[in-house]
């Protein structure tokens, strides 16, 4: 299993702190590989409010008598003192990022970024966009450098902002069904991102053109169908690298390539450094 954490002032007490409009306290993350499950059991909830967003998997949340199955690109919001319970497992490969946060316009805030009293889980969309805003309070956290309670605020309103856009996106949509489709989509290309996808096919498969799947799922996720495939595969491919238990060819296969050669040169284009170069820095 991988974990990298950091909290506030080194504490891992809840917080709650009203002395400012938002104040992030702590941020990690977790990536399950060999660790059969993780499970998390608070009847009583914290005081804070945290934010779990889904980036690879799956993980099983229970809201009452009522377990739900989480897939990759959805947020789960707690508030405070509301019981949290739910477990991830590591046969689902599943790779979770949370922050805590607490202040005195927290609801306020959430509501101004379409995020209303009532919802819990909600899909925000795929890509590395949200784990690089995660990772960055992490390191800001762990580095302590300067102005980086304001840094850390900033990045969580990021966050925020890019949910109330991916919100409002869908709201244009105006039709659930598309929203239907694009969900489906979404959850097989998180199944199968290591496999050969024809984006041509699965429209036709599914009753659609390819020209308006395309259009519509770039309205609803932000990227097109093989860009969104593409961020999947390379983010797996840093998990693995962080892993250290697969060699660069190994890694390039299990995400879905064949040619080591062609893999190195997609990572680079996208995270700047070979897939050597990443796994050395780490």
């Amino acid at each position: 299993m991988y974990t990298n954490s950091a909290y506030l002032n080194n504490t891992l007490l809840d917080i709650q702190d009203k002395s400012k409009p938002l104040i992030v306290t702590s941020c990690g993350t977790y990536h399950l590989f060999t660790r059969p499950k993780l499970p998390t059991w608070r009847p009583k909830g914290r005081i804070d409010f945290q934010l779990l967003y889904v980036a690879s998997g799956k993980a099983h949340f229970h809201f009452g008598d009522k377990e739900e199955i989480v897939t990759a690109g959805h947020m789960v919001l707690y508030r405070p003192k509301e019981p949290q319970k739910y477990e991830y497992y590591g046969i689902d490969q599943t790779e979770v990022y949370w922050v805590h946060f607490t202040g005195s316009s927290v609801k306020t805030l959430l509501r101004s970024y379409g995020i209303t009293d009532d919802m819990k889980v909600f899909y925000c969309g795929s890509g590395l966009e949200y784990q690089n805003y995660f990772r960055s309070m992490i390191q800001e956290l762990q580095m302590c450098r300067d102005d980086y309670p304001e840094m850390l605020e900033i990045y969580l309103r990021q966050i925020l902002i890019k949910i109330h856009r991916y919100v409002k996106s869908v709201t244009r949509v105006n039709n659930s069904q598309i929203a239907e489709e694009i969900d489906k989509a979404t959850i097989y290309f998180n199944e199968h991102y290591n496999e050969t996808i024809s984006i041509e096919d699965y429209a036709r498969t599914h009753n659609m053109s390819t020209s308006w799947f395309i259009r519509n799922f770039k309205q609803y996720t932000g990227s097109t169908p093989m860009q969104y495939i593409l961020s999947i595969r390379i983010y797996n491919a840093e998990a693995l690298l962080k892993s250290n238990q697969y060699n660069v060819t190994e890694i390039a296969r299990i995400v879905g390539y064949d040619n080591p050669l062609y893999f190195s040169r997609i990572f680079k284009k996208m995270k700047g450094l070979s897939p050597s170069e990443y796994k050395n820095n780490i």
